[in-house]
This record gives C-alpha cells, sequence and structure tokens, in this order.
C-alpha cells in the first residue's frame, strides 16, 4: 500500500515560539548564528527544530558544509509565517527603532559608481540624525546579486540587475526578494574628447571597426552590447576589460578605446570633462537602477529607515546631477 502522508498538525496543540526559531534559522541559514540572534543556545534551538519537524512531520533543514539548508516544504512555509510574525511584531512595537540609541551595521553591495552617487549624501543623512549606523559597501562582482542576499552576505544591493528583477517577477509572492526601483537612465558611446570619432555620428561599421572596453562585474568576455550586436550579425574587438566605471573612465580619456556606459555614471568616472558621449548605433534596453534586499529585512525597522535614506539620497543625487 502507498504510505500516507503524516497528518497536519493541530494550530491549537503548536508552541508558536517554534516559529520564531524557524525563522531565525531560515534568515540566518545555520542554526548557530540562529542561537545568536535568539539569545538561545545552540543546542536549545536544535530541539526546537526537532520539534518542530516532528509537528510537521517534515525535515524542515538538511545539514551542509555551511550550515543548513531548507528542504521544500520549508521554503514554501516561510513567507506567511515571517510575515505573520512580522505583523504581530509591529502590532506589538510599531516604530520600535530609534536611530540615535539602536546601533546597528549593514552591508551593502553596488558598484564604484552607485556608491560615487549616493555614499556622501546618505552619510550626511545618517550624521543629520545623529544615528547609531554603520555602513560597509561591499564591491559588486555579479549583475545577479540574489545569492547575495539569499545567504545574508550583503543586506542591500543597489544597481542594474534585469536578470533578478525578471527573476523575482516570476517567483511573484513565492519570492523571497523585495525591490525598489531608484531611477532610470541609458546606455550611450563614451570616448575621449579629441577622439578621431568625436563630434560626428556615430555609424554601426565605424563602431565595430574601433577597439573597446568593456566593464564586467564578474570578468565575462562580454556583455549586453555584444548581444545586441550578435543580433545584427555584427562583433566588435574588446581589447580591455575592467571591473570598475572609474577605471574605465581614465582609460577611455587617454586611449582611442570606446565604452559604453549608463549615462548617468559618466560624471562618477571622475573624468567627465576629459569625455564625451555619443548616441550608440543600436539599440539598448533602459538602464533601470534597482534596490534589492531579502525577507528577512522587510518588516525591520531600522532596514527600512535605511532604504528610505537610501532612496532619498538617490533622489537627490539624480535631481542635481546631469544628464540622467
Amino acid at each position: 500500500m502507498p504510505q500516507m502522508p503524516p497528518p497536519l498538525p493541530s494550530f491549537r496543540a503548536l508552541d508558536l515560539n517554534l516559529l520564531r526559531v524557524f525563522d531565525a534559522v531560515m534568515a540566518e541559514g545555520s542554526l548557530t548564528r540562529a542561537a545568536d540572534v535568539l539569545a538561545m543556545t545552540q543546542p536549545a534551538v536544535s530541539h526546537a527544530v526537532r520539534r518542530l519537524r516532528d509537528a510537521l512531520g517534515d525535515e524542515l533543514f538538511l545539514r551542509t558544509a555551511h550550515g543548513v539548508r531548507p528542504s521544500a516544504r520549508a521554503e514554501t512555509l516561510w513567507p506567511p509565517v515571517r510575515a505573520a510574525l512580522g505583523s504581530l511584531r509591529q502590532a506589538l512595537a510599531p516604530g520600535s527603532y530609534e536611530p540615535r540609541t539602536d546601533a546597528v551595521q549593514w552591508r551593502l553591495t553596488m558598484a564604484d559608481a552607485t556608491a560615487a552617487l549616493v555614499s556622501a549624501r546618505l552619510v550626511t543623512a545618517i550624521e543629520a540624525a545623529q544615528a547609531l549606523i554603520n555602513l560597509r559597501i561591499l564591491p559588486l562582482t555579479t549583475r545577479d546579486p540574489r545569492a547575495l542576499l539569499e545567504a545574508g552576505e550583503a543586506d542591500l544591493a543597489l544597481g542594474f540587475f534585469p536578470e533578478a528583477i525578471t527573476g523575482i517577477a516570476a517567483q511573484g509572492d513565492d519570492s523571497h526578494l523585495r525591490h525598489r526601483r531608484l531611477y532610470s537612465t541609458r546606455y550611450v558611446g563614451v570616448m575621449r574628447r579629441d577622439h578621431p570619432l568625436a563630434g560626428q555620428a556615430l555609424s554601426l561599421d565605424a563602431y565595430c571597426a574601433a577597439h573597446h572596453l568593456l566593464v564586467s562585474f564578474s570578468g565575462r568576455p562580454h556583455g549586453l552590447v555584444d548581444q545586441a550586436l550578435a543580433a545584427v550579425g555584427r562583433r566588435r574587438r574588446i581589447m580591455l576589460t575592467v571591473n570598475q566605471f572609474f577605471t574605465a573612465g581614465r582609460v577611455v580619456a587617454r586611449s582611442d578605446l570606446l565604452t559604453v556606459l549608463p549615462e548617468g555614471f559618466v560624471e562618477a568616472t571622475g573624468c567627465q570633462a576629459d569625455l564625451v558621449t555619443c548616441e550608440l548605433p543600436f539599440s539598448l534596453s533602459p538602464v533601470n537602477v534597482e534596490m534589492l534586499w531579502h525577507l528577512r529585512h522587510e518588516l525591520d525597522p531600522a532596514h527600512g529607515w535605511l532604504r528610505d535614506q537610501v532612496t532619498a539620497s538617490v533622489a537627490a543625487s539624480v535631481a542635481e546631477t546631469a544628464p540622467f
């Protein structure tokens, strides 16, 4: 006879404290780190997980070399549990974050150009509020930061993440990630002011015949431009690949290399006076700069305060920096 699934647990008999432990283990990906967050011993957390596992008839977590990995049932269960706990927390202690007395530290990952546009205003806002917030800005090494956010290696990611946004939209309410559009810009060609191609309409033939610089966070030898060229049966020679917009600006300002940058990032290279921009002879999608964070921070008032400060800082920078 086929094995029958375990009976569903009685909600009336379920110890709701187990859900707080479950939430912490899901958020931290480790029983030890969850114990630290909950001010419990690691054996106590393990015992709570075993009790919940027995109640639900599911393993919930599988041990790995770096902590624990949730089961499919745990992944499905976590969003409604976290939302319910967050609503309860807000009801019992609404707006409980006090910037002047609550010390927190956040890790943000972004490209150097984004950091140059945002950081100064963000620091000014923190100092004006006398907030006990320390920030660590981590280098962005990928166009898809979902793994960093899922693993808790970063608390906030800022940048152009088309693949991540598409994935989040496809998952809908089942996604563990949230996002907010910060601003939109467009790609432009960039070259030094006295470049032989400066001051004229850039043809596709001239573009492909030139030598190019590619900004690639991951080091991949091709990007969106190469995909657009391949779609029309063309290709370019990428002579140099770098992982910073500042480096790109310095090199292009002193060579005959062409590059393609988001228009709003040209100033952040620090070489704007030595550079000119031009329309590209092919179409690229707009650059939508987004802020991404994990569901574990959705209802955290300190994290919400940070998100609002980032949004305001970006808006102020965009308003005063032309062109965007």
